[in-house]
């Protein structure tokens, strides 16, 4: 059964596509990279499985249409650590989307962030100002946060970009702790040796889907080539999307 099933997806923005006529489904408890070239349409994809971005056409249609059942880890660039709030605060915002934004917390919801923070190894951060903070101690506080969401599905956008290689390592044990409960892990990836090494299934994307499936199958050289061959001729004035013949199906 699939968490997401995509049918002619075209994703973009103010009428210009970056994703192309994608099918295919994201099987429940899978644990996939979404690969591809800078401008492939990655972060695209992973907003509209976020419901932050509605199809120019298609579907994405979900295996329970409930919000509450995704968590969205967005790239770190796109968060604002200038603004006044405690890593504790920061994290705290995983219970909104399940207990409401005026919630009261209770000691269980300060016992769970505890936990949280000890999952990711802050213990001791709780009250330190996010501007304070490394990119890798950032990118943990973050992965602190969707603990607390404790949602079926989750999507990481790049969620190792410019932190050091004991925190991926750490990371990627949460990320594999996910998979084993049982969750969806769709990850927005650029590092094609990670990928080889730890995400059973690749969406390899350029606009275009040119594979996906298992991880070995689809990053061949002749996916790779095609990839960047594709990157190297985009026009970026183009205003519409033809299907072609080299149209991808999972």
């Amino acid at each position: 059964m699939a968490s997401f099933r995509l049918e002619n997806l075209t994703l973009g923005y103010d009428g210009h596509p970056a994703v192309h006529h994608l099918n295919g489904e994201f099987a429940t408890g899978s644990l996939t990279a979404v690969l591809g070239p800078n401008g492939a349409g990655k972060s695209t994809l992973l907003k509209a499985l976020a419901g932050l971005l509605k199809p120019i056409t298609g579907t994405i249609l979900r295996k329970k249409d409930d919000a509450k059942e995704i968590a969205y880890l967005p790239q770190a660039s796109e968060v604002d650590r200038t603004f006044p709030v405690s890593v504790r605060d920061l994290v705290a915002t995983g219970l909104f989307q399940r207990r409401g934004l005026f919630a009261a917390q209770t000691k269980q919801d300060e016992s769970a962030i505890a936990q949280a923070l000890n999952d990711v190894g802050l213990n001791g951060f709780a009250a330190r100002g996010l501007d304070t903070l490394s990119g890798g101690q950032f990118q943990r506080t973050l992965f602190a946060r969707v603990i607390l969401q404790d949602a079926k599905t989750i999507l990481l956008d790049e969620p190792f970009s410019a932190v050091d290689s004991k925190t991926t390592d750490d990371l990627l044990k949460i990320i594999a702790h996910w998979q084993s409960e049982g969750r969806t892990i769709v990850a927005v990836l650029h590092d094609e040796e990670l990928v080889r090494r730890h995400f059973p299934e690749t969406l390899l994307l350029a606009r275009e889907p040119l594979g996906w499936g298992a991880t070995a199958q689809v990053l061949t050289k002749s996916n790779l080539l095609r990839a960047r061959h594709i990157h190297e001729a985009w026009d970026e004035a183009a205003e519409d999307c033809e299907r072609d013949e080299h149209d991808h199906h999972h």
